[in-house]
């Protein structure tokens, strides 16, 4: 019991009070420390007290993934170009043509700075330390989306909130069939890169 306790206060503390208090104005070192704070304090709780080894699964099922990520991706590229042409025309497609050298960079960087935090933290910590507190599945991956979502409140848009909440509980579900880091870490990748390529990439921060 005292372990549920524990586990709900410490649930509070990093997937609610801390994004919350990012959209507090103070000194941006101090939320960047107590940001790297966090993040090894989950790093030591994975590694240390959840016992979870972070390698590459020798079981993983590459053709389904990607067959699966593909038809979401189609239906992402769908949208979301639609989204651009009506809503931001110029933006289309502005950083690949016109910027090549920075659109390189920024996928690299996201995808290893940014995505595989994200998704050690909001997936891999979060399924392996809070699964037991809940009895049902689908609550539990609906709170992960939320969270997830909640965790993109500091960009004060509600667009992203709304896609980061789509995105959550499609990364969730995916890591709950695969239980791979590696494997919704590059579905995150895909999509995110895509937002940036089409043309969305302002309203998630990406330089443009």
């Amino acid at each position: 019991m005292k372990s549920v306790y524990y586990k709900g206060i410490e649930f509070f503390i990093i997937f609610i009070l801390l994004p919350l208090s990012f959209i507090i104005k103070y000194d941006g070192k101090i939320k960047l420390g107590i940001g790297v704070v966090g993040f090894l304090y989950i790093i030591y709780v994975l590694l240390k007290v959840e016992n979870k080894k972070i390698k590459i699964g020798s079981n993983l099922n590459w053709k389904l993934f990607f067959k699966h990520t593909l038809v979401k991706l189609l239906v992402i590229i769908v949208v979301t170009t639609c989204f651009v042409v009506f809503t931001n025309k110029e933006a289309l497609f502005n950083v690949l043509l016109n910027k090549p050298k920075l659109w390189i960079f920024i996928l690299f960087f996201y995808s290893v700075f940014s995505v595989y935090p994200q998704e050690l933290i909001y997936r891999t910590f979060y399924f392996q330390r809070y699964q037991g507190l809940f009895n049902n599945k689908r609550l539990f991956i609906f709170i992960n989306a939320m969270v997830f979502s909640l965790g993109h409140i500091f960009f004060r848009n509600p667009l992203v909130m709304v896609l980061t909440f789509f995105g959550g509980l499609l990364f969730a579900i995916t890591y709950n069939k695969t239980q791979s880091t590696l494997l919704v870490t590059i579905e995150h990748a895909v999509y995110g890169c895509w937002l940036f390529t089409v043309g969305m990439g302002t309203m998630l921060g990406f330089p443009n």
